[in-house]
């Protein structure tokens, strides 16, 4: 039997079908493939060529998906070494360390940088604190973190209610699948 434990498949793009490891670790969890699928069409033709920031990433699912599918350059902020390490393996087994780089640091910290602003955020804080999606927001926001026209895709445990975001964050579409809900939300300005 082939294993399959702490595997991520690519959903589209480039790489579609591509599975690729990942470390245990509490509260990891990838997106799930039917939630990525559902994303990237809501996406489709935003994505590439676009500057992406993948906050949470732990396996990276959400910023590899955007890469297979043309983005132009990716973030990835992890806390967790094991988790960071193995992102920066898969970005060299992919060979796109040229545009990618993973930042091993909590994502509060990386918010207090200067950066660039990204056109597209993934916003998907672990289930067991969700008090950070709203902080979050508000600091992307503070920060001018996002482009004019930006696209934020945020995730949470369905149990919980979804936080106030900042009034020029327009929802476009959300979801729920098990115990995940989802919003892609557009930012006006």
């Amino acid at each position: 039997m082939a294993r399959t434990r702490n595997q991520l498949r690519i959903v589209g793009g480039e790489w579609r079908g591509r599975r690729l490891h990942f470390p245990d670790g509490k509260g990891l969890r990838p997106t799930a493939d039917r939630v990525r699928e559902t994303l990237f069409n809501w996406l489709q033709g935003e994505v590439h060529g676009r500057r992406v920031l993948d906050l949470f990433a732990g396996s990276g699912a959400l910023g590899l998906e955007a890469l297979s599918r043309g983005a132009a350059e990716a973030v990835f902020v992890e806390r967790a070494r094991a988790a960071a390490r193995q992102l920066r393996d898969n970005l060299e087994l992919l060979g796109v360390r040229d545009r990618a780089q993973v930042e091993q640091m909590d994502a509060q910290r990386f918010l207090e940088r200067p950066s660039s602003p990204f056109d597209l955020v993934f916003l998907d804080p672990p289930f067991a604190e969700p008090g950070l999606l709203a902080g979050m927001a508000a600091k992307l926001e503070a920060r001018g973190m996002l482009a004019a026209g930006a696209w934020i895709y945020l995730e949470k445990d369905s149990a919980h209610e979804w936080p106030t975001l900042p009034v020029n964050w327009c929802l476009h579409r959300e979801g729920q699948a098990g115990q995940a809900a989802f919003q892609l939300m557009f930012r006006n300005g």
